[in-house]
């Protein structure tokens, strides 16, 4: 039987499933199809359980330096079980929460798995039998991405892992090495440094979190290093030998070979976007790099088909796929004053520790741009409550354009970065300049203080440093 509706979702993550909302809120007969969790990779397999998992290691770490704060703290020990146990509920949690509302909203949701049958026309396949066939004027792709394999380097799930098995460890590896130094694979080295392992993280570009704003990265580096992370710049990882409980890891830097045995290796080397079997290849969509194509609306070039989230390329992030998701509803809607999305204006967080955020350009990037630059910083050891909170490591960098005072970027490292950002990027999205950010009262005492100072310094004008 064929079932008919004003828009059809495919995948139900971040993207998808926000997408969904949107366009019920709308008043459209909206139709979701997800072929295993709601929620996506994102809230069952990504963002939100790593970052039950990093709790529990701030947590540890906060225990093992609580003679710091006046507290004797003898004999402390955690439940691995437990740790992971939590992280996965708080999943669960989530998931069914999306599940109430898509419910709520009158979201049609059909388990399976989609594929494009034709201009308005959506199959859905479970266990490789036709379950469903949906007809709709328009047709959003929120497919996602998956973890990328590199040949002979692949995770097997036991002693080379992805993502997934790196959240679930059956037991503490007591050495690990992380191959990928971006937010996923950082974060990572973070949480099994906290909980005690020996780690190493082995990168291929010239620094680690090669998007980030390189005094950022020199900075995090340093902190990594200090807690006792091992890390390797401009190294690639030539071979796998694996043992019965461990591996031997073959690294080639500068032409020179070495080897290092680890009981696990975690493999974050970026993803890949899911587009096979999709039907695509009956379509006028585009793909680049294995990604697709879109519009500034996120149109595709197949009329009434559009791509939204991490199946469109970088940035990778939820928030994105999110935003996607609403704009491209509304401007089928006929929303006015829909604008596109603007990449500069997209924050960026690491969850390690310590946090790093960013937003905009880096201070090497507005160069290139041919920005003439006004440049801000403030260290943690400058602020009041940054001190009082036992956090003194870490910086708030702005950059300005020197002729018209646009704030043209903003890095940060330390305690809580990633909730003070959005100060920053709300000012980026409404245009601000120096003077609407000197003139803003931040409240004392607050990490916030420290954006304040970061601005007032650009222009020589800092008072606590």
């Amino acid at each position: 039987m064929t079932e008919n509706f004003d828009i059809v979702i495919i995948g139900g993550g971040p993207g998808g499933y926000v997408a969904a909302i949107r366009a019920s809120q709308l008043k459209m007969k909206v139709a979701l199809v997800e072929r295993d969790h709601l929620g996506g990779i994102c809230l069952n397999w990504g963002c939100i359980p790593t970052k039950a998992l990093l709790r529990s290691a701030e947590v540890h770490h906060l225990l093992q330096h609580a003679d710091q704060y006046g507290f004797t703290v003898k004999g402390v020990q955690f439940d691995l079980n437990k740790i992971v146990a939590r992280s996965r509920a708080v999943a669960g949690q989530l998931s069914g929460g999306i599940k109430g509302l898509l419910k709520k909203n009158k979201v049609t949701v059909f388990d399976g798995v989609a594929k494009l049958a034709g201009k308005g026309k959506v199959t859905v396949s479970k266990d490789g039998k036709n379950s469903a066939d949906i007809v709709a004027k328009h047709i959003i792709i929120a497919t996602g991405a998956r973890a990328r394999s590199l040949p002979g380097l692949e995770a097997d799930g036991k002693l080379v892992w992805s993502y997934r098995e790196a959240m679930v460890p059956e037991v503490m590896p007591k050495s690990l090495l992380v191959v990928g130094s971006g937010a996923i694979g950082i974060e990572f080295a973070s949480f099994y440094r906290n909980m005690g392992a020996e780690v190493t993280v082995v990168e291929v570009m010239e620094r680690i979190l090669p998007v980030e704003d390189e005094e950022i990265s020199t900075l995090a580096r340093k902190a990594f290093e200090k807690q006792g992370i091992k890390i390797h710049t401009a190294t690639t990882v030539k071979a796998l030998k694996k043992g019965k409980d461990n591996v031997t890891v073959t690294l080639e830097a500068a032409g020179k070979s070495s080897e290092i045995t680890v009981d696990r290796v975690i493999m974050a080397v970026g993803i890949v976007a899911n587009t096979e079997g999709l039907g695509l290849e009956n379509t006028k969509v585009k793909l680049d790099r294995g990604h697709i194509i879109t519009g500034s609306y996120m149109e595709t070039d197949e009329p009434g088909v559009y791509a939204i989230g991490d199946v469109t390329g970088a940035p990778w992030l939820a928030h994105k796929a999110s935003h996607e998701g609403v704009l491209c509803v509304e401007h089928i809607a006929g929303i006015s004053g829909v604008h596109p999305l603007k990449k500069e204006n997209i924050p960026g967080c690491t969850y390690c520790m310590p946090q790093i955020a960013s937003v905009g350009l880096t201070e090497k990037k507005a160069k290139e741009a041919g920005y003439e630059l006004k440049v801000g910083r403030f260290p943690f050891f400058g602020n009041g409550k940054a001190i009082a909170l036992g956090e003194p490591e870490g910086l708030v960098k702005t950059v300005f354009d020197a002729k018209t005072g646009e704030l043209l970027g903003a890095h940060m490292i330390g305690a809580e970065v990633t909730e003070m950002i959005q100060g920053y990027v709300v000012a980026k999205t409404m245009e601000g300049t120096e003077l609407d950010l000197m003139h803003t009262i931040f409240p004392h005492p607050t990490l916030s203080e420290m954006m304040h100072e970061s601005v007032l310094d650009a222009y020589g004008k800092a008072i606590h440093i």
